[in-house]
């Protein structure tokens, strides 16, 4: 995996720029076999990157918080004067992650304030860089968890009886990284003191690659959620049991991956079955229970309950047949989110011209933008992603092109926060 060197941007003076902070970064919670990163929420990779966040707020002499969701805020200017500009992204991955999903917002939120005070910008609105916990959900299964509580689209109940695979509730999870989890909850008042808030991320598909353009703005989020399908059947002996005299739940299982797949197909949406437990897990055995999780998405509503619907129907038609017992749990769910029209209006002005419009493209992916955009008003730019492969090793994006990416977040907060 390639590591970007830094954008051709002046930072300020006495503190690390882009490529310093990039490098820093590198090698916390990175896998040695698999190149990839484990930085689960409240584990110790997770610390290591927040002391990192706090490090790089002090060096700028920004005023570090620690909201009571366990979301960390460096603050330029008065955090209560109101009418804030916000930017930021995530430091945590998913399971053998790439490096830039997420720490890309975050290391170019500090660079862009670095280029605005190399050019002696005159803030008239206080500004804020977060950092929110838990975005990918990799250790709870829930997505977004430190901007859903913060929000208020995740109540204490939800929040108290989310688990890992060791049984490690989140609070429990939380109170061991030494933060209290007895304050999590809605925090509408922090909400009402921010203006605008604008992400920055690694764009996650190709759109950008094949318009041939570095940078773009984001018009909205599919709608999506998670969906856990138990398949349960009889163990038995897998060298003494005939076919005709099992209740195997994989059979069932494999039948709905790939009706999946058919689903999505028909209607042009995306459906993954990308995680799997099986129970007693024994090579010699046949299963008594397949637990599968379906992610799905599509471009909009009808769209996903349709293709939801359909492998629904044929999980229950192949498990009905197999004496299989079915239950469909709905884990999480994401209405599509229209970004804030006029903030994505004002971005698209400020970046693009005339003669070369920037691009406005949607995205299957869940940020905390999306989630925060039914409280306040938000927006995303995404860097060129050559490959497009995201949640991976192989993830990248080119040295030039996370420079642009500085340089134009530092031109919409400029265009935002100064005048």
């Amino acid at each position: 995996m390639s590591v970007p060197s830094a954008p051709s941007v002046t930072p300020s003076p006495n503190v690390p720029s882009f490529q310093q902070m990039w490098r820093e970064l590198a090698p916390v919670g990175r896998d040695s076999g698999s190149h990839g990163y484990r930085r689960y929420a409240w584990t110790p990779a997770d610390t290591d990157c927040r002391a990192w966040f706090r490090e790089q707020a002090e060096l700028r002499g920004l005023a570090y918080e620690l909201d009571r969701n366990g979301n960390q805020w460096a603050w330029l200017g008065d955090p209560l004067a109101g009418d804030a500009v916000a930017t930021g992204s995530h430091l945590d991955s998913v399971p053998d992650g790439g490096a830039f999903d997420g720490p890309l917002g975050v290391v170019s939120s500090f660079a862009a304030l670095d280029e605005l005070r190399a050019r002696e910008a005159t803030f008239s609105k206080p500004l804020a860089i977060a950092n929110f916990g838990d975005e990918e959900g990799a250790r709870f299964g829930l997505a977004c968890v430190g901007s859903r509580l913060t929000a208020g689209q995740l109540t204490l109940d939800q929040a108290h009886a989310l688990r890992d695979a060791d049984g490690v509730t989140l609070p429990q999870a939380m109170e061991a990284a030494g933060h209290d989890p007895a304050a999590i909850g809605a925090d509408p008042e922090r909400l009402a003191r921010i203006g605008a808030f604008v992400e920055l991320h690694v764009e996650q598909g190709r759109a950008l690659d094949l318009s041939g353009d570095a940078v773009g703005v984001a018009s909205a989020i599919w709608p999506h959620g998670r969906w856990r399908f138990d398949f349960r059947g009889e163990a038995n002996h897998a060298g003494t049991t005939r076919l005709a005299d099992r209740r195997d739940p994989m059979l069932s299982y494999a039948e709905t991956v790939l009706a999946a797949r058919r689903e999505a197909a028909i209607v042009g949406a995306l459906a993954t079955f990308g995680k799997v437990s099986v129970e007693p897990n024994g090579v010699n055995a046949i299963p008594s229970l397949v637990r599968g999780w379906l992610d799905s998405r599509a471009a909009d509503q009808a769209s996903l309950d349709m293709v939801v619907a359909g492998i629904e129907a044929a999980a229950r038609e192949s498990a009905e047949a197999a004496g299989i017992e079915l239950s469909v749990v709905r884990e999480s769910f994401t209405p599509v989110v229209d970004f804030d029209h006029a903030l994505r209006e004002e971005l698209a002005r400020l970046l693009g011209t005339d003669a070369r419009p920037v691009p406005v493209l949607p995205t299957g992916a869940g940020h905390d933008a999306g989630i925060l955009s039914g409280s306040i008003p938000t927006a995303m730019l995404f860097v060129r992603n050559p490959t497009g492969v995201s949640h991976s090793p192989a993830e990248s994006a080119e040295e030039d092109d996370c420079a642009a990416g500085v340089l134009a977040l530092a031109d919409v907060l400029e265009g935002l926060a100064c005048g």
